[in-house]
């Protein structure tokens, strides 16, 4: 008895610092993938100022940080916070995992799979929810290659999804990765029914401007001193969405119009003049793009296609009841946190949050209580059985 008793407790140790290890990997995915750099090549991890590359005893999850007093060892350059935090936090929800879901150490053959599924799981939400805070996209890296490992996790372990039998674990899989995409979806669409366009009017014209410095990035709009992003624009590549623009001044290439309208959607262009007559260009044959603006109308999204992607690889790893979980608890957090940080004074009303770590939030919620908040507010309601 005492002998498991000590081995429980290693594993209690050993879980936590599982998790750090994996955090430190995280912080490569973080760091890397939104900015196209490989997260095998380099192998080892660097400072990104000195391209130092840091050896193992520099590396070791959180005590490196704590012992370098968040400092690079060869040029001294602060290392944000953010290393630590990750690490600890992927420790935290690695033991919580394992607390919540595993028995004795000599059962782990019936809790083992089941326990890590879910550690990959939540280094997937992490990743996610990082990189969309720092960089407000959710990349396909961590979303479709995330459902496609939901789906693969929930053969192997069919109780994911609620199901006893491998095949029905896999259908319902695929399923519930279609509920997360077409709910998501669905609420992305009738938000931009009703809040989908932003108009502003100028009193005195505004210099306005499409310009792409990287031929490898996407356009960026300039309306007077805001810069939009194509993607913020256009990103769910509907053919309707467009950008219209009053302009008493524009120029395309080396021609100039006065008194046009201007309509941008997301591959072409329309000129409308004040007779009426329509001119329409491919944006890929326009290298020059400048005008002044008396009028603009925005299209805006309440969220973008990563979201959407993101809660389809959650219903793939957990089924489509966390589905409706999770975009219920999503909503009330965010609306709850942006709330707040808003009449706190930290961000204007109108500023871009993302949504991404809202998901994941009411993703893990799930996991640990969800079915039993579930299935206590269905039986107070209704009465009847469990959900």
């Amino acid at each position: 008895m005492m002998r498991y008793q000590i081995l429980n407790a290693l594993l209690h140790f050993l879980f936590f610092f599982i998790g750090a290890g994996i955090g430190s990997f995280l912080n490569v995915v973080i760091y890397r993938v939104p900015r196209g750099i490989s997260v095998n090549n380099p192998r080892r991890s660097f400072c990104p100022p000195c391209q130092y590359q840091i050896p193992w005893y520099h590396n070791v999850p959180i005590l490196s940080w704590i012992l370098l007093r968040g400092k690079c060892a060869n040029c001294g350059t602060s290392i944000s916070p953010r290393y630590l935090g990750v690490e600890a936090f992927t420790g935290l929800m690695f033991y919580a995992v394992f607390w919540q879901f595993s028995g004795e150490w000599h059962e782990i053959a019936d809790w083992g799979p089941m326990v890590v599924c879910l550690w990959v799981f939540m280094s997937l939400l992490i990743a996610g929810t990082f990189i969309d805070i720092e960089h407000f996209l959710l990349p396909e890296e961590i979303t479709r290659n995330g459902t496609i490992a939901g789906i693969l996790a929930s053969l192997w372990v069919p109780t994911l999804q609620g199901e006893e039998l491998w095949w029905r674990a896999g259908l319902m899989a695929l399923a519930s990765a279609a509920v997360g995409f077409g709910g998501l979806r669905l609420v992305v669409e009738l938000g931009k029914l009703a809040f989908g366009r932003k108009k502003l009017v100028f009193e005195k014209p505004e210099a306005w401007s499409v310009t792409q410095p990287d031929e490898n990035e996407p356009p960026i709009v300039t309306i007077g001193d805001e810069k939009i992003e194509w993607v913020d624009l256009f990103g769910m590549q509907r053919p309707t969405d467009r950008l219209v623009v009053t302009s008493p001044i524009l120029r395309i290439n080396d021609q100039s119009r006065k008194d046009v309208t201007v309509e941008l959607y997301v591959e072409t262009m329309k000129v409308i003049d004040s007779a009426g007559k329509v001119e329409e260009f491919n944006l890929e044959a326009v290298t020059k793009l400048e005008g002044k603006t008396t009028g603009v109308m925005i299209p805006r999204e309440a969220m973008g296609l990563g979201d959407v992607h993101f809660m389809m690889m959650i219903g793939a790893f957990v089924g489509w009841k966390a589905v409706l979980f999770t975009i219920f608890a999503a909503s009330v957090l965010g609306t709850l946190f942006s709330g707040f940080i808003r009449l706190t004074g930290r961000a204007q009303w109108g500023t871009k949050l993302p949504f991404g770590p809202y998901l994941a939030a009411g993703a893990a919620l799930w996991v640990f209580y969800g079915p039993q908040v579930l299935n206590w507010y269905l039986n107070k309601v209704t009465g009847g059985d469990d959900f």
